[in-house]
Formats: structure tokens, C-alpha cells, sequence
């Protein structure tokens, strides 16, 4: 092996050993969330210490992380495509910590609740099945990233939408709620944060999508022109 391959066969390792690192840290994220839902629906507070700690550990991995995509860069001189891949796993796990965070605001908002007492199931609103979403579109972002799926990042994308649409549902209900008996405001107010977490956490992940489709085909599809006007 030349001087030349040795080094493109570090480069390949030291790319793949970052990825890896990227999906670690996804797959942190993603039992975050999952467990900050479980929280929501069972009540489990005692959970939320944990989903603190692990949001460090999410904090810790971005921050090496980016390290690492800048020793890369200075090191290497990636080409083209390879910078691409850098410059995406930057962004990504950017969105990924502020999943994360997200999670964490939820985890503190359940204990809020049921420390004072209350059921969010009394509500009657459907965060649990806006969160199974979210969660989902967590996944298929990471699973999108790990193959450089541009299908299912495109699916991910158009997922967000649904969400979208949920959450505003969710906070018109709310609001009704605590026109019809002001007794519920606090509470309520919890749950439209709750659930507003739950949003952008499929904001995040429908950023990760985006940033694949950007690493595999080079276009910035995150602000689409407008139309032009007739």
C-alpha cells in the first residue's frame, strides 16, 4: 500500500468511526424521547433524573463530535462529496442535541403535572399519539442517515406536516378547556408546552432528513423558493 492509499483508508475509517459516533448519540436521543412519552403516560417522574443525565451524555457526544468534523476537515482536505458528508453530520448533530433538549422539557414538564396532583389523561388530547409520531420521525431520520436513504429522508419530511397540524389541534382544545373552567389553566399550560416540545422535536428530525438529502445529492432543499406571482 503507497503513502496515497494509506491515508484515503484512514480517511474512510475516520468517516466511518463518525458516523457511528452520529448514530450513537441518535440512538441516545431516541430513548430520551421514548422515555420522556412513557413518562407523560404513566406518571413515571422518577424517570426524569435519568433523561437529564442522558441529555448530558447527548451534550458531551455533540460537542466531541464536532471536534472531531473539525480535525477532519484541517486534517484531510475532504473532497467534494466527503465534505459534504462533514458538513451534514455537523448540522445533524446540532438538530440532535436540540431534540434532546426538547425531551428534557417534556421530562420536566410531567413532573410538574403530577407533582401537583393532576392527570394528563383527564385532557383528553391526543399528545401520546403526536409523540409516537415524533418518535417515529426521529427513527426513520436516523435510519435515512445510516443508508443515506433519500426516499425515506423525503418521507420523513413530508411527515412533518401531520404534526404540525396535531399540535395546533391539540393547543385549540386546550385553550377551550381553559375557557370552560379556569381551574385547568395551569395545567393546561404544561401540556401545550409538553406538546410543543413533542413539535419541534419533529422539526428536528425533519431538519436530519433534510441534511441527509443535502449529503447524498447536494441541494439545500431547507427554504424552497417561493412561487413566483402571477
Amino acid at each position: 500500500m503507497n503513502d496515497t492509499q494509506h491515508l484515503s483508508s484512514q480517511f474512510d475509517e475516520d468517516l466511518a468511526r463518525l458516523r457511528t459516533s452520529v448514530l450513537q448519540m441518535g440512538g441516545l436521543v431516541e430513548t430520551q424521547v421514548a422515555e420522556a412519552i412513557a413518562a407523560y403516560d404513566k406518571g413515571d417522574i422518577a424517570s426524569v433524573k435519568h433523561i437529564v443525565e442522558t441529555d448530558r451524555k447527548i451534550n458531551d457526544l455533540e460537542k466531541a463530535i464536532d471536534d472531531d468534523c473539525a480535525h477532519l476537515i484541517a486534517k484531510r482536505q475532504p473532497a467534494a462529496s466527503d465534505l459534504r458528508l462533514v458538513f451534514g453530520i455537523s448540522k445533524i448533530v446540532t438538530d440532535l442535541e436540540r431534540a434532546g433538549d426538547e425531551a428534557k422539557k417534556i421530562a420536566k414538564g410531567v413532573r410538574r403535572i403530577y407533582e401537583a396532583g393532576q392527570m394528563p389523561a383527564q385532557y383528553g388530547v391526543g399528545v401520546r399519539h403526536i409523540a409516537e409520531a415524533a418518535l417515529a420521525m426521529v427513527r426513520d431520520s436516523l435510519d435515512a442517515f445510516a443508508r443515506l436513504d433519500v426516499v425515506l429522508a423525503e418521507k420523513v419530511i413530508r411527515s412533518d406536516e401531520g404534526v404540525d397540524i396535531e399540535f395546533k389541534s391539540i393547543v385549540r382544545q386546550l385553550i377551550t378547556h381553559m375557557m370552560e373552567d379556569p381551574r385547568t389553566i395551569t395545567t393546561s399550560l404544561d401540556i401545550i408546552w409538553i406538546a410543543r416540545a413533542v413539535e419541534r422535536i419533529g422539526d428536528h428530525a425533519k431538519n436530519v432528513a433534510e441534511h441527509v438529502v443535502f449529503i447524498v445529492e447536494g441541494k439545500d432543499i431547507r427554504h424552497p423558493p417561493k412561487e413566483a406571482k402571477a
